[in-house]
């Protein structure tokens, strides 16, 4: 018997990882009624013992702790090596289009501006045109912020050169570094997107805030709910930018949503950016409001007019072409909003152009700011549709119905937000709510400008 377990147990001892603590149980023999003796073993299931072939990787393949560190940090190294590698083309990349841009911004152009500029501003007359000075000042100001990226995305760039300098220069690579170089890029980046952007904004109130009115359309309940998520992304996309936003006007709906919103956006090129999202927004879900969990559209229609300082609101209107109409404003403001009509609803007769003011007290100061957003509205529809007069104009109204979006929204049965009119599309549906606008308003600027060059070589 000791002829026949000699090979087994010695493999096992030898090559079991827990030998020490295995323990063969009593291997019992049975009797043979031949002279050819033929030994049989009743081994129990827990200390069946395996054969060669069938041992554990673990011992079979045991490397030393040593040699295993070592591959770990050569792995380490090479992946170091390859992300060095891809931020060196990208630093490359950033270094080439930063001499674009600053060749297409004619700097030197610009400094001449600043130099004409600052003389017009240091002349005694200056402010006599009280007006004519404010836009002098403005356009400094504008000028000034033009020369100020321009350098800035040359030192930026220049520190991400250095980074890869050092870092080529160095036996190994610092990781610390090779992250401080990527958000080096990532910054510049997203600078210069913004001022190329900025290039294609040429409107006269582009440089403008702008005031985004946000409509329930065809849909029901639905459809005021879905406005109520239009108005949320203009409002998470506003504090993205750090525009001051403000909403002036909300009228609620019956079950959820609202009816209509007014929301005032403060900041340098804010109409410019949102002026393409003038239009129907569609929908396309699954109904909260349905018991039976039915596919809904709905729709909802949004318009953008600049705000206007009331300096530069050089539009007479005569009062016999406004319909003035008070009503009581309620919501918050004490007793004062709910007995006296303060609410102001003025509507331009010629072209139908209708604004509500309710955010303030007192009905004077809403006649005030409501005629202000008219006149805003009016040069808007004026400077659009090139019309020598403003009673010519119509089809300013925004139907948000079947047909007529801009943008389609779709949640059920896959996620897609698309772009009727640019094809830009993305299944990040999420991230359009929650404000990320960017590659929409820069894919409708470059389409409106292409659609400009193609008009004028006609």
């Amino acid at each position: 018997m000791e002829v026949h377990l000699k090979p087994l147990c010695s493999s096992t001892a030898i090559l079991s990882p827990k030998a020490s603590n295995t323990r063969l149980a009593q291997l019992p023999r049975k009797s043979t009624s031949s002279s050819t003796s033929r030994i049989s073993y009743n081994l129990p299931f827990s200390t069946t013992l395996s054969t060669p072939s069938r041992f554990s990787p673990s011992v079979l393949f045991a490397i030393p702790e040593s040699q295993v560190s070592a591959e770990v940090d050569t792995n380490e190294r090479e992946w170091a090596m390859q992300d060095f590698y891809t931020l060196r083309r990208e630093v490359e990349v950033a270094a080439g289009r930063v001499e674009e841009i600053r060749a297409s911004a004619c700097l030197e152009q610009l400094e001449k501006e600043v130099a004409e500029l600052e003389s017009k501003a240091a002349d005694s007359s200056f402010w006599d045109d009280r007006a004519k000075a404010q836009e002098n000042l403005l356009a400094l100001t504008d000028v000034k912020d033009r020369i100020k990226s321009l350098t800035h995305f040359k030192t930026q760039v220049e520190d991400a050169e250095t980074i890869v300098k050092l870092t080529e220069e160095m036996d190994s690579t610092d990781n610390a570094l090779l992250e401080e170089a990527a958000s080096i890029i990532k910054e510049l980046n997203k600078g210069m997107d913004r001022f190329e952007l900025t290039q294609l904004l040429s409107g006269p109130y582009d440089k403008e805030g702008a005031v985004i009115s946000v409509t329930a359309g065809a849909g029901g309940t639905d459809a005021q709910d879905w406005a109520e998520m239009l108005l949320r992304m203009y409002m998470r996309w506003g504090e993205k930018q750090r525009y001051k936003t403000r909403v002036v006007e909300r009228s609620p709906g019956e079950e959820a949503g609202i009816k209509s919103a007014t929301l005032e956006v403060e900041g340098r090129y804010a109409y410019g950016y949102l002026s393409g999202e003038k239009g129907t927004h569609r929908i396309v879900r699954q109904s909260p409001f349905n018991a039976k969990g039915l596919r809904q559209t709905s729709f909802s229609g949004v318009e953008v007019m600049p705000l206007l300082p009331e300096e530069s609101l050089k539009v007479e209107i005569p009062e016999e072409d406004l319909e003035i109409t008070t009503s009581r404003a309620g919501g918050k403001g004490g007793q004062n909003v709910n007995k006296i009509e303060s609410a102001v609803r003025i509507t331009h007769i010629p072209t139908g152009v209708t604004v509500r003011c309710t955010e303030e007290r007192s009905q004077l100061a809403n006649r005030i700011k409501a005629l202000s957003r008219l006149k805003a509205k009016l040069l808007v529809i004026a400077e659009e549709q090139r019309a020598s007069e403003i009673k010519q104009i119509r089809g300013d109204a925004v139907k948000a119905e079947w047909g007529q979006q801009i943008r389609n929204y779709v949640f059920h049965p896959y996620k897609l937000v698309k772009d009727v009119r640019t094809g830009y599309e993305t299944s990040d549906i999420t991230s359009v709510m929650d404000g990320d606008l960017e590659p929409y308003i820069k894919a409708y600027l470059k389409h409106k400008y292409s659609m400009k060059i193609s008009a004028s070589s006609q």
